[in-house]
């Protein structure tokens, strides 16, 4: 990323930005922005500047209306049925789920948009509103099916993974830990490693359900729970661990972020997702560059968030072709700046 200041109240300043977006050159002319596309940044306007613009939208809704994670949630039902299920309150999860889903599918657009172009040579606008994303979420996840259907809402049921078995157990060293047993080998794995196939099976006699069944687990997860929390409770949390891994348990112990920092060397620079960068203004701390990892490209070191306007005098002079004296005379009237001049 190069990071650019520009004053776009001022006509100049829309000006640079229009020239930036519309610059020739084959991998030049996308333009993805969370700002109104009206007005100067209106996508047939830009779009006259250079016909086969990719203009991605983040929109609040399809309307253009406002929105943001926090209200896109409450309205698609969510937070009633997150917590524990003896406490009516709503909450909001603190991950922003529908920024980062967004996020993502913003990407998708415009590599899509990008092949097309490629393919054909036609622009486009790609509209991603972030109420649709969470909507079209909520609707792949069978929500709306299951409220249609049944006519009636999701329970809260706190940890408990619905569908299946999964629940939260604390260990007699005051650790707490995750257990799921979703997929018949996941579930066998829990079982052997336990060694509580007699009560287990007991329970599954007791109440006429097969156990092997996903959907008759969680239909059981009280009793279960009792047994293994029981197992679970008896013995430490090393205990805990040497039995899981040793039968290939789906399983996971809770941590704080200062916790995983500190224990889990997934979180580390013996994964090569993370570096330790010097990032100018904050101080030197672990940095992850991409997840995805290319077999015939090797993937980018992290380097540090550039700050604003670093990059200012080499864009215009790199994307735009303007003069040491252009660029200067932009600084002097204040319609750009950077890094070395006015700060």
């Amino acid at each position: 990323k190069r990071s650019i200041a520009i004053d776009i109240q001022r006509p100049e300043g829309q000006e640079l930005v229009t020239a930036l977006i519309c610059a020739p050159g084959r991998g030049n002319g996308i333009f993805l922005s969370n700002f109104p596309p009206r007005g100067w940044l209106d996508y047939e306007r830009l779009r006259s500047r250079r016909v086969d613009l990719i203009y991605v939208s983040i929109l609040g809704d399809r309307h253009g209306g406002s929105a943001v994670d926090y209200t896109v949630n409450p309205r698609v039902g969510l937070p009633v049925i997150t917590g524990p299920a003896d406490d009516a309150r709503v909450v909001n999860h603190v991950l922003p789920a529908w920024d980062n889903i967004t996020g993502q599918m913003a990407a998708v657009g415009l590599l899509a948009a990008d092949r097309h172009r490629l393919l054909t040579g036609e622009g486009q606008h790609v509209r991603v509103p972030l109420l649709d994303v969470a909507l079209a979420t909520v609707g792949h996840l069978g929500f709306i099916a299951e409220a249609t259907v049944n006519g009636s809402e999701r329970g809260r049921f706190g940890n408990d993974v619905f569908g299946g078995f999964g629940r939260d157990f604390a260990t007699c060293d005051g650790q707490r830990v995750m257990l799921v047993g979703l997929t018949s080998r996941q579930w066998s794995a829990i079982v052997k490693a336990t060694g509580l196939k007699p009560q287990i099976d007991g329970i599954g006699a007791r109440l006429g359900v097969d156990l092997a069944q996903e959907g008759n687990r969680f239909l059981a997860r009280e009793d279960l729970s009792t047994v293994i929390g029981a197992w679970i409770r008896a013995r430490s949390l090393t205990e805990v661990s040497t039995a899981f891994d040793a039968n290939d348990v789906c399983w996971c112990v809770y941590r704080t972020v200062m916790g995983m920092l500190g224990e889990d060397p997934e979180c580390s620079e013996q994964n090569p997702l993370f570096r330790r960068v010097m990032q100018p203004g904050i101080g030197e701390y672990l940095m992850p560059s991409t997840p995805i990892d290319f077999s015939t490209v090797p993937r980018l070191p992290p380097r540090p968030a550039p700050q604003l306007g670093q990059h200012t005098d080499e864009v215009l002079s790199d994307v735009l072709g303007l003069s040491s004296a252009k660029i200067g005379e932009l600084h002097d009237t204040g319609v750009v700046a950077g890094l070395g001049r006015e700060r």
